[in-house]
């Protein structure tokens, strides 16, 4: 079995790449403490490849991952091809899913918010390097618990949480 250190970040890449580029450039900054081991590092799904390939491909970061973190934007909800396909693996696979608003909501965003993952045990944040980090360091321990618990739907950060964190 796969040692699981790594974070698979799903956004739709026509859109909202630069959210993710920026989510590698936070790491890569020593003056912002972010850290993630980035399941997209493992290998290359090119655009070229058939769909078969790229969900094999796809299916070896999955493999490979601790949390499952989607970037949720204007079009996130609508995209059936790879990232529906996703979001359903990583909740087949017990994954903790961080669902980031790309808009700023710090909860679920009823209108964005993907339908695979709507009702699902999710923790809902906004796009920042600190509270994504936080999710990053808790959520998944917190999950399992809640998992075990048979407990189910979306759940965010109080406010508390992002004023302790400077937010």
């Amino acid at each position: 079995m796969a040692y699981r250190n790594k974070t698979y970040v799903c956004f739709d890449g026509d859109t909202d790449i630069h959210y993710y580029r920026l989510m590698v450039a936070w790491k890569n900054n020593d003056g912002i403490d972010f850290n993630f081991n980035d399941a997209h590092d493992l290998n290359n799904a090119l655009d070229s490849s058939s769909e078969e390939t790229i969900k094999r491909k796809l299916r070896e970061r999955f493999a490979n991952s601790k949390a499952f973190v989607v970037l949720i934007g204007d079009k996130t909800r609508y995209l059936t091809k790879f990232v529906k396909w996703e979001m359903e693996v990583a909740l087949k696979m017990g994954l903790p899913i961080i669902g980031v608003n790309l808009n700023g909501l710090r909860s679920r965003d009823s209108e964005k918010c993907p339908s695979a993952i709507k009702d699902k045990l999710v923790i809902y944040t906004s796009f920042n390097a600190k509270i994504i980090q936080h999710a990053l360091d808790n959520w998944p321990d917190s999950h399992d618990e809640y998992k075990k618990e048979g407990k189910q739907g979306p759940y965010y950060y109080t406010d508390t949480v992002y004023t302790n964190l400077g937010l």
